[in-house]
């Protein structure tokens, strides 16, 4: 373990020695950053400005990992990249934070490195800070700092960074935190916290969020794991809430653990959620994955709802769009929405208000090799109401109306800036393929009435590399070897996708989707399941298999 930890130290060191060689401050327009999930996304104290740090990530065959900083004009809509001297090394799973103190300062503490292969790590116990009036980066050497670690949580508690949990992972074990540490600016020294009273059980990645008045912090969920029988790791997704709280003046301050039991719609357990804290004292918590574990494998549900949380009154509620109104008529179609929920975000408080959820439209986006993606996009019910009976004549001209929300993921980056709660990036699963997004997201949580796109998703760019793709290409360069010529391979490829394309189940004339679907169902769940293999669920599988369905019929009209 030593000899590994000094290996990706020495890797490390090396990308420290590239970064040394900057010396001057240099800042580029650019395009929104690269896809990646578990950077940082932080609000700039003063400016217009949301500042993104780090990140990871995979392509199916290596691991990518980040130092690189951003900064997006809200205003402008605008990205430019900071590259400046001296960063810290290349990390994830880190925390940072922004102070006002001395024109700004963002502050930034652990994570960790990842070998190319994914299967070392190396976990930082280093603390940074961005000095955002000088545009310096500055690392704070004292003594007493936690243990190196990951996925642990970090929030401003007056002039206290206090940081809880986390994990640390090597290639034979791990270990989970529930410790406290406090870091004081304005001596700059570490302190370990001993609070009274029962605290939470070990875990990272869970939500921890300042009381407004500052005297604690609020701790909800997160994730462990554990070594049952015969070294098969169990992992535990937690959903209980916790009160950590101070009492006494700072220098006889006593801290107390105590257990929350929040009233209200709770969210489903979930972890890989993403967090921020909102006007008014409510935390939110949005999306997230539920891992279902079966026989050593994993199987995920992931989510793109958004719950808020009230530290005050400690009760949740789903947050739903204010377009979500009653509905006076019967749909023709989109009944999967139908779930109940109220108007407003202030309406979710009252008790027996219940308004008929929006219409869910289905989007099949399909990649370059066959992967079939599914987008929910969201109209809200006046309007189905008035476009239900013409939606299908009209199908493109009601598309400018419909509100888009974003995709199901976890480990996105959110944060909130003048009321405006702003999503960006995080990954998704379809089958054993991952999808790492770079799209940006806005929600205004005054008015709540719809998200906005500030930077759109490209999955179509999306590179993915494995073992099946990799022994097909070698297939193919031994067959133009064989064939010897480029020409040749081309047209076999052509008869080939035009023999595949035979060999679908033809649309008959004049047939509808839901026609079709129905005949050709069990072909194309066939096809589904020969792509997403035997691991895959049922119910997933077929999804797919009707989404391909669908597609096909439409590149045949």
């Amino acid at each position: 373990m030593e000899q590994m930890e000094e290996d990706l130290a020495a890797l490390i060191a090396e990308f420290q020695s590239l970064d040394a060689k900057k010396t001057t401050v240099v800042e580029t327009a650019c395009p929104p950053p690269s896809p990646r999930l578990n950077a940082s996304l932080s609000a700039h104290p003063d400016k217009d400005e949301l500042i993104l740090f780090g990140g990871e990530f995979f392509n199916g065959k290596k691991t990518y990992l980040y130092n690189d900083l951003f900064f997006y004009n809200t205003k402008k809509n605008t990205w430019v990249k900071s590259d400046i001297p001296n960063p810290p090394p290349r990390r994830c799973a880190h925390q940072a934070v922004v102070v006002p103190q001395a024109g700004g300062q963002l502050w930034l503490f652990g994570g960790e490195f990842a070998s190319p292969d994914g299967e070392q790590f190396y976990h930082y116990k280093d603390l940074w800070v961005l000095h955002l009036s000088t545009n310096t980066w500055e690392q704070i050497k004292v003594p007493g700092a936690p243990s190196g670690r990951s996925g642990h949580r970090m929030v401003l508690s007056k002039r206290q960074l206090l940081v809880f949990g986390g994990f640390h992972e090597s290639a034979r074990d791990f270990i989970y935190y529930n410790d406290v540490h406090a870091f004081s600016l304005d001596s700059f020294t570490w302190s370990r916290l001993s609070p009274s009273g029962t605290s939470p059980s070990p875990r990272s990645a869970c939500q921890m969020t300042s009381t407004p008045d500052g005297s604690g912090v609020i701790i909800y969920g997160g994730y462990s794991k554990v070594k049952a029988k015969k070294d098969v790791e169990k992992g535990t997704i937690h959903s209980d809430m916790f009160l950590l709280k101070r009492d006494g003046k700072e220098e006889q301050e006593k801290w107390l653990w105590s257990r929350v039991s929040p009233s209200g719609s709770k969210p489903p357990a979930r972890s890989g959620f993403s967090l921020a804290v909102g006007p008014t004292g409510r935390a939110l918590l949005f999306g997230g994955v539920c891992d279902e574990e079966e026989d050593e494998t994993l199987e995920g549900d992931f989510y793109n709802d958004l719950y808020l949380y009230d530290i005050n009154k400690h009760r949740w509620f789903p947050a739903q769009l204010k377009g979500c109104k009653s509905e006076k008529k019967k749909r023709r179609r989109g009944k999967k929405g139908g779930e109940t929920g109220e108007g407003s975000v202030e309406g979710q408080e009252e008790e027996g208000a219940a308004a008929q959820g929006p219409v869910e439209v289905i989007k099949e986006i399909v990649t370059e090799d066959g992967t079939v993606m599914t987008i929910k996009e969201i109209i809200p019910g006046t309007q189905a109401e008035e476009e239900s009976e013409e939606e299908e004549e009209e199908g493109e001209e009601g598309a400018s109306a419909i509100l888009v929300e974003p995709c199901a993921r976890s480990s996105a980056m959110a944060t909130v800036k003048y009321g405006k709660l702003y999503l960006y990036g995080g990954m998704f699963e379809v089958g054993d393929r991952q999808f790492t997004l770079n799209d940006l997201y806005c929600l205004d949580l005054h008015k709540m009435d719809q998200w906005e796109v500030l930077v759109e998703m490209d999955p179509k760019t999306q590179e993915w590399l494995d073992d099946w793709s990799d022994s097909e290409d070698d297939e193919e360069e031994d067959e133009e070897e064989a064939k010897g010529g480029d020409d040749e391979e081309e047209e076999s490829e052509e008869e080939s996708d035009k023999q595949d394309e035979e060999d679908h189940p033809p649309v008959q004339p004049g047939e509808a989707l839901e026609d079709f679907q129905s005949r050709t169902e069990q072909y194309w769940v066939g096809q589904a399941r020969a792509n997403m293999g035997p691991e895959a669920k049922d119910t997933k599988v077929q999804k797919v298999g009707i989404a391909m369905a669908k597609v096909f019929y439409e590149d045949q009209q």
